[in-house]
C-alpha cells in the first residue's frame, strides 16, 4: 500500500461517527491515509493484526481460504465499513484476507489507539459490539446455507444480499460489477456453476445481464428460490 494525499474528512466512516466530536483531533493525528490498487491485499489470512482499516473510498472483499485452492468470500466492505476487526482477540491474527476490488482509499488505525479509542469512547463500543452481534447472526446464517440451500438458492441469495449492500444504478443494475469467480466465492460455489445458473435465472425472467451487470427483475421469484433446500 502507498501512502496517500486523500485524508479521511473525520465524517465519514464507522469509527468516526462512533466516537466523541472531543476525540476527533486524536484520531486526526493517530490516522494513516493509503491508496491500493485493484487486487492488492490490505492484509493476508495469518498476518499478525497491526491495526484496524476503514474503507473511505472503494470496494473491498473479506474472504478466507476454503478448501483446496478455493476461497469463500466472507462479506464485502465499502465506503464508510470496517475491515479488519475479525482479527480482535487474543490471537491477534487475522483469520480472512481483505483485497481490493478496485482502486481504493484506506485508513489505518494502530491497534494501540483503537484499543484505546473503545475504552475512552463507549458510545463507539456499543456500536462495535452491535456490529459484531450482527456479523455472528450472518456468518451462521451464511453457515446454514451452505450446509443446506440449494445453490440456485444460494446464488439467488448473494443477488439479493449485493443489492442490500449497494443498491441499484440508474439504469436499474446492482451497483458493483463482480467478476462470475467472485460472485460463485460468495455463494459458495463453483465459477462453472454460476455460470449455469444465471443463465437459468434469466430463462426464468428472475434477472437480466448486460455485460458484466446483473439486474434483478422479478425479486419476489428470486427470493423464492432461497426456500429452496438441497436434496
Amino acid at each position: 500500500m502507498k501512502k496517500s494525499k486523500i485524508a479521511c474528512d473525520l465524517k465519514s466512516c464507522f469509527f468516526c461517527t462512533g466516537c466523541l466530536p472531543e476525540w476527533l483531533p486524536a484520531v486526526n493525528v493517530n490516522r494513516k491515509s493509503f491508496r491500493v490498487n485493484k487486487g492488492e491485499l490490505l492484509f493476508s489470512e495469518g498476518d499478525a493484526v497491526t491495526g484496524i482499516y476503514f474503507v473511505y473510498e472503494g470496494t473491498v472483499k473479506v474472504h478466507k481460504k476454503w478448501g483446496n485452492e478455493k476461497e469463500l468470500i466472507v462479506r464485502f466492505a465499502r465506503k464508510g465499513d470496517i475491515v479488519g476487526h475479525r482479527g480482535l482477540g487474543a490471537n491477534s491474527v487475522f483469520p480472512v484476507s481483505a483485497t481490493a476490488l478496485e482502486p481504493s482509499e484506506i485508513c489505518f488505525i494502530d491497534l494501540a489507539f483503537f484499543e484505546a479509542s473503545m475504552k475512552v469512547n463507549p458510545g463507539f463500543l456499543y456500536k462495535l459490539m452491535m456490529f459484531f452481534a450482527t456479523e455472528l447472526q450472518l456468518s451462521e446464517r451464511k453457515m446454514r446455507n451452505l450446509a443446506h440451500m440449494s445453490v440456485k438458492g444460494r446464488v439467488a441469495q448473494a443477488l439479493i444480499s449485493l443489492e442490500e449492500k449497494f443498491g441499484k444504478t440508474k439504469e436499474g443494475n446492482i451497483d458493483i460489477t463482480l467478476s462470475r469467480q467472485d460472485l460463485s466465492s460468495y455463494a459458495g460455489t463453483t465459477y462453472e456453476t454460476v455460470f449455469r445458473i444465471l443463465n437459468d435465472l434469466v430463462k426464468d425472467n428472475a434477472i437480466q445481464i448486460t455485460g458484466k451487470s446483473i439486474a434483478i427483475t422479478h425479486p419476489s421469484l428470486l427470493l423464492s428460490f432461497t426456500n429452496e433446500t438441497e436434496n
